[in-house]
């Protein structure tokens, strides 16, 4: 699903059609809301459990989860630089013991991201009122472990907590593309995709300290976006 996803917003951005009026460039002030869906990778997690004195090595599984947020900034013409507050979550589906193999099941929980980005695009006009557009972001994202538990049905059988439920602020960055249609001067509709990636955060909670956890994530997003 992440590759169809990219492949369908490249085809996208190289098949615009050229048989529509032009939009000229209209600088100015803009902004905008979006949503869609985010796909994770799987990640690693490394857990320190004190009850039992060991540390734990896991592979993380997410299912498929929302992605929402809103820009505000100005358009130069060819140029945007916007600052980005978004929002990402996604259950966790699957949590697999290494280097046994062991699968937890019952899996509650899940892994959200807040993140505060400050943007760059390039805005590829045309003779046409589609444009397509590249860019990226850097910015800081903070991430929560909604308190993750499972069912293991090791003896003595029962649910045991994974992950605590716990916070961490690390540096964030996303790159991203997509096409701009334009509806009016002032108004367009933004379809998009990005990749986002955070550095390696650190869940202490009480006796599980979980660390090692990165979240990288597809991106698919629908906006519409207003000019002044």
């Amino acid at each position: 699903m992440k590759s169809s996803l990219i492949v369908i917003t490249v085809l996208a951005i190289f098949m615009v059609p050229s048989i529509c009026a032009a939009t000229p460039p209209r600088p100015g002030p803009y902004v905008s809301l979006f949503a869609g869906a985010s796909i994770p990778n799987n990640t690693n997690a490394t857990t320190f459990d004190s009850n039992v004195n060991r540390t734990f090595y896991e592979n993380v599984e997410f299912d498929t989860g929302v992605y929402a947020g809103g820009t505000a900034g100005f358009d130069f013409g060819f140029v945007r630089l916007e600052g980005e507050v978004s929002y990402r979550f996604s259950d966790i589906k699957n949590v697999t013991d290494n280097p046994s193999g062991f699968q937890f099941t019952d899996i509650n929980g899940g892994l959200g991201a807040l993140a505060v980005m400050v943007n760059g695009f390039v805005d590829l006009h045309n003779q046409s009122p589609i444009t397509p557009y590249l860019g990226g972001g850097i910015g800081f994202a903070v991430l929560h472990m909604d308190n993750v538990t499972g069912f293991d049905s090791r003896p003595p059988a029962g649910r045991v907590n994974l992950y605590p439920d716990a916070d961490d602020t690390v540096f964030a960055w996303q790159l991203g593309a997509g096409l701009e249609f334009a509806l009016t001067p002032f108004m367009s509709v933004d379809v998009g995709y990005r990749y986002f990636e955070t550095d390696n955060a650190t869940f202490n909670s009480g006796f599980l300290n979980t660390s090692n956890v990165k979240l990288k994530s597809h991106n698919g997003v629908v906006g519409l976006r207003l000019k002044f």
